[in-house]
């Protein structure tokens, strides 16, 4: 599914217009990005929570040419499966 399926889903669903229905996904994914700047974790009770991570520094090897490469630390966002989406997936 991509984005413009979900918007047909989510005014279908809430019967209300695709225009509406991107805004509130539009808000959504502003809402998460902007939590996710602050580092700080969103929970949604029964379909999970997201996260970020500190990946340290650490040294990898270009596959092509054996190279040794330092790969700086970073950020990352993790997203953990809540009980409800995950009983329905299995």
């Amino acid at each position: 599914m991509n984005k413009t399926e979900l918007v047909d889903q989510i005014a279908a669903s809430a019967d209300i217009t695709k225009k509406e229905a991107e805004s509130a996904l539009q808000a959504f994914m502003d809402a998460v990005t902007d939590t996710m700047k602050k580092e700080d974790k969103l929970t949604l009770i029964g379909f999970g929570t997201f996260s970020i991570s500190k990946r340290a520094a650490r040294e990898g090897r270009n596959p092509q040419t054996g190279k040794t490469i330092n790969i700086p630390a970073k950020n990352v966002v993790k997203f953990k499966v809540g009980k409800k989406l995950d009983e329905v997936v299995q």
